[in-house]
């Protein structure tokens, strides 16, 4: 077994394509060695990089690929044989494959006799392979904002310098070549710029590790983001605080770095009169520092900050106090510029602030920012009619209508200007300042959530509905101009924005099941007063259309991705083309994911088997009739008189029985209710299928064969107020 060490090393590399790219490869390179069976049971892939260099260490590699045989189908015995002779194409396929017709195989298959033949294949050796495959490992990366360099047509993102390529203690030949200019592979790496600015002689692959940390250099991302989180515990010690936890920032100074030193720097207390999320938003974004805590807040709380900061060095060790005071030197006129900011914007209440969004444009086709406002005010209306909040949340509909009405006020303001990660924090902050509810300044700050924030955070209903209106607004609008997502064009992330709408609707409903909304409804209201205003857009049935199919994707990706539905129940609650369920999901979403939970249960459960067989047979010999599937009354469709045999007649007072019980589950939303009354009728079912008193679906009289697929017809109907068994394929 053999060790292949590959190093790619290039100019300093963004911090977001070296995790990139570590992704990539830790996908790329071992499906790779598998497509071309050089992976066994004893090779292992290790991926490694520095803002400096991508490597891969290979171990239990095998000298060669193992011999394979392969059959090959040749022509038809009719064709490669007349009169017992081989004919042309016999002796064609024999040289094609450097065999002799003797070695020819004779078999049956479904469409007659044909020649095969068996090959050994001679497996290739290892490192001829490699040779193959490195390039595509290394261009095979993708990325954003490639570059070229010289005068040649690679592209990478930065310029590659130098290739290290050792199987064992051997250099791999290989050459890029870019215009004028080759890359040859070698075994000469570099060690870090500042500690070790010479050329590093790799000796063995299995050595690259050490040899590079003898170089300052620390290849393994994960051995540099332990000396990060070591290094800043023991500063937190010295200066009795906490660091304050942010994953994301540690994995990018992680790869920012090739030998890490966390060095301790401070910074003027007069500005932690600033709000906490303005300094660590300005030391963590923009410089890339560690904030530091006295201690760590309940969730209301504010941060207590201390007047100290972390950064994690690439520089020389030995020099921290110049490093530290560098740095200083920068935070304190980023803080500066912050003070003056809040300080000059806290001169004017929030809702002056209003008018200058006129200056703000939205889209251009779409007006300002002050338009999209009143789109938005408009909207949170339409949602507070449909929930009508109870006279108790009153103060919750004036906050929704304030809160509308400055959601974007903080855009306009000198602090969100400089620092846009700011946006409805400050906004949130500069209306407890001009004396709003903080019930409104919690929703001006809680409408520009994530939807994975929604997710795990508690918010309020004013900041749910402003949320909830503001993307509304840009789906319509957007939809409305024609600009409907493609493939991975987003621009305007409104697939985010329908995520967060189909959240918001289902934890309002979670938290007061009386508050229920109805999207399809919502969208039809949008468009009205869309279309209404910009009569050159997309026409309102269109727009419709195309918003519910966006939202139905959604919907199905969420009960895919985040419920882990699996796919055939997911079909059988949102239906394929199935109009009813399209406006039935549409309409209610959280009844929508809730009965795809239930199915789920029930699979996993066993209790799905219980209808299954009873459902999905009455489900398919139903396709035959003509009745609707959203009839449950049997004395609307059934004709007594003709129900010949007892079996019917017992299936027809079945379902007789059965029409309270599926009202009741529908109002109350117990579908184990419904689940429990269907199973009850299953052996009636079967008497009508099988048996002595079984019955003839397809009889001759054509109104006898109508009123018992009407019968399944209206079995099929009740069991579609949970599903469509139809779509369920049996586990």
């Amino acid at each position: 077994m053999f060790s292949f060490l590959l190093e790619v090393g290039t100019e300093e590399l963004p911090a977001s394509f070296v995790a990139s790219a570590l992704e990539q490869w830790r996908s790329l390179i071992p499906s790779s060695l598998k497509a071309n069976l050089l992976q066994g049971d004893t090779t292992t892939v290790q991926v490694l990089a520095t803002p400096r260099r991508l490597a891969v260490l290979i171990k239990g590699l095998p000298q060669r690929q193992p011999d394979q045989e392969e059959e090959i189908k040749g022509p038809s015995v009719q064709a490669a044989f007349k009169d017992g002779q081989p004919t042309k194409a016999a002796i064609g396929f024999a040289r094609s494959r450097n065999v002799d017709i003797a070695d020819f195989d004779i078999r049956a298959t479904d469409k007659g006799e044909f020649v095969f033949v068996r090959q050994k294949i001679t497996g290739r050796p290892t490192a001829e392979l490699l040779t193959e495959l490195i390039p595509q490992w290394i261009f095979g990366l993708e990325g954003k904002r490639f570059m070229r360099w010289g005068d040649g047509d690679l592209r990478f993102s930065r310029p590659i310098r130098w290739l290290v390529a050792l199987l064992e203690d051997q250099v791999l030949p290989l050459t890029l070549e870019n215009g004028a200019t080759t890359i040859s592979s070698d075994r000469i790496s570099w060690g870090h710029r500042v500690l070790h600015p010479e050329p590093i002689t790799i000796k063995h692959a299995n050595d690259y590790v050490e040899v590079l940390k003898a170089g300052y250099v620390l290849v393994d991302p994960e051995d540099r983001k332990c000396q990060i989180e070591k290094q800043c515990r023991e500063l937190e010690i010295q200066v009795r605080g906490i660091v304050v936890p942010n994953p994301g920032l540690t994995e990018e100074v992680t790869n920012l770095v090739e030998w890490p030193t966390a060095v301790l720097g401070n910074f003027d207390q007069k500005y932690l009169n600033l709000p906490a999320a303005v300094i660590t938003t300005v030391m963590g974004v923009h410089q890339r520092y560690f904030s530091v805590l006295y201690e760590i807040p309940s969730a209301e709380e504010e941060l207590r900050l201390m007047p100290h900061f972390i950064t994690i060095s690439n520089g020389d060790p030995q020099k921290k106090e110049i490093i530290a005071l560098g740095n200083e030197r920068v935070i304190r006129a980023r803080l500066a510029d912050a003070d003056f900011f809040y300080k000059s914007d806290l001169h004017k209440s929030l809702q002056d602030y209003v008018p200058a969004l006129e200056q703000v444009t939205f889209q251009a086709d779409l007006g300002s920012m002050r338009d999209k406002t009143t789109r938005i005010i408009q909207i949170s209306e339409l949602i507070c009619q449909q929930i009508k909040p109870s006279e108790p949340e009153y103060e919750d509909i004036q906050a929704i209508q304030r809160a509308a009405f400055l959601c974007k006020a903080d855009l306009v303001t000198q602090m969100v200007g400089e620092f846009p990660e700011l946006q409805g924090i400050m906004g949130g902050k500069y209306a407890l300042a001009s004396n709003e509810s903080a019930t409104v300044a919690r929703a001006i700050q809680e409408h520009y959530l994530s939807p994975e924030t929604f997710s795990l955070g508690e918010t309020t209903l004013p900041g749910k509905v402003v949320a909830m209106a503001d993307r509304l607004d840009t789906l319509v609008s957007i939809f409305g101009l024609g600009l409907i997502p493609s493939g991975s064009s987003d621009p305007f992330a409104l697939r985010r924005a329908a995520n967060l709408i189909i959240r918001i609707i289902y934890k309002i409903a979670s938290k007061n099941p009386q508050l229920q909304l109805n999207l399809q409804q919502l969208l039809q209201q949008c468009i009205e007063q869309f279309t209404a205003k910009f009569v050159k857009s997309t026409p309102a049935a269109t727009l419709l259309e195309q918003l519910e199919d966006f939202f139905l994707q959604r919907i199905r990706n969420t009960l895919d991705e985040d419920e882990q539905i699996d796919y055939d129940l997911n079909n059988a609650i949102l239906g394929e083309a199935d109009p009813e369920y399209t406006q039935r999901a549409l309409a209610s979403i959280p009844d929508t994911i809730d009965r795809a939970k239930f199915l789920q249960q029930m699979r996993q459960d066993g209790s799905l088997d219980r209808i299954y067989e009873t459902v999905n047979r009455a489900s398919r010999l139903a396709r035959q009739g003509d009745l609707d599937t959203v009839t449950l009354d049997p004395a609307s469709v059934i004709q007594p008189k003709l129900l010949k045999q007892p079996s019917e007649q017992a299936f027809y007072q079945a379902l007789v029985d059965l029409l309270p019980q599926t009202k009741a589950a529908q109002a109350s939303r117990n579908y184990r209710q419904l689940v429990e009354a269907i199973a009850a009728i299953a052996p009636t079912v079967s008497r009508f299928f099988d048996g002595p008193e079984s019955v003839l679906v397809m009889d001759e009289n054509l109104e006898i064969r109508r009123n018992r697929l009407n019968l399944l017809g209206l079995l099929r109907n009740h069991a579609r107020v949970l599903a469509d068994f139809g779509a369920i394929v049996k586990s």
